[in-house]
């Protein structure tokens, strides 16, 4: 699992990234995680899914940090479709990560707000199985300790949630504001669980 490392708040008061460690400890107690690190920039939580103990395969990633729709964030610098080309300075090292990940059927999760939300993150969603050949899961509301909105998809499959699950202002080609997740949320599941349900995945 990688993680925000900079969501740090203000003096005297914690950030989300506390809430983060103190989740990937659990997660590390119940033995849902081999390794976890938290991150400043993209550019190194790639290299560290590249190079951390190397001779292993990598059958799962997690993402746990902030999204919006079609991206997924590091302090301010954005994940997005347009690091899915060689124009990109990730995309070289996007590669390395696939190729120590276990093939179509390794996964991908972005623990984050809205990323597969709307058009932008259909098409993100679609983009990012292609690349990186593999299963890839995300959210389309904003997420908290209850996590809603959450779909997966493998590598070729027709998405079939909606391009408006989760709007509450604007459009799914302009959105400009996400619900907040509720137990009662279509596709919800709770910060506590820590694998994708099959009801989740596209049919």
């Amino acid at each position: 699992m990688i993680y925000d490392d900079t969501c740090r708040g203000r003096p005297g008061l914690p950030g989300l990234t506390h809430s983060w460690i103190v989740g990937g400890k659990f997660y590390n107690v119940l033995g849902r995680l081999d390794a976890w690190k938290g991150c400043r920039s993209w550019e190194e939580a790639l290299d560290w899914l590249a190079t951390f103990e190397p001779e292993r395969p990598i059958a799962e990633v997690q993402f746990w940090g902030h999204g919006k729709w079609g991206r997924a964030m590091i302090d301010r610098q954005r994940l997005d479709i347009t690091d899915l080309s060689p124009a990109s300075a990730l995309f070289h090292p996007l590669l390395n990560v696939r190729a120590r990940m276990t093939g179509p059927d390794a996964l991908w999760w972005f623990r984050t707000c809205e990323t597969f939300g709307a058009k932008v993150g259909h098409e993100f969603a679609r983009a990012w199985t292609d690349t990186l050949e593999c299963r890839a899961a995300g959210h389309t509301y904003i997420i908290g300790p209850w996590q809603s909105g959450l779909h997966a998809l493998k590598p070729g499959d027709e998405i079939d949630w909606s391009v408006d699950e989760g709007l509450v202002e604007g459009t799914p080609d302009s959105p400009k504001k996400a619900l907040w997740s509720t137990a009662r949320a279509p596709n919800t599941i709770s910060c506590l669980r820590g694998d994708v349900p099959n009801w989740a995945w596209t049919k």
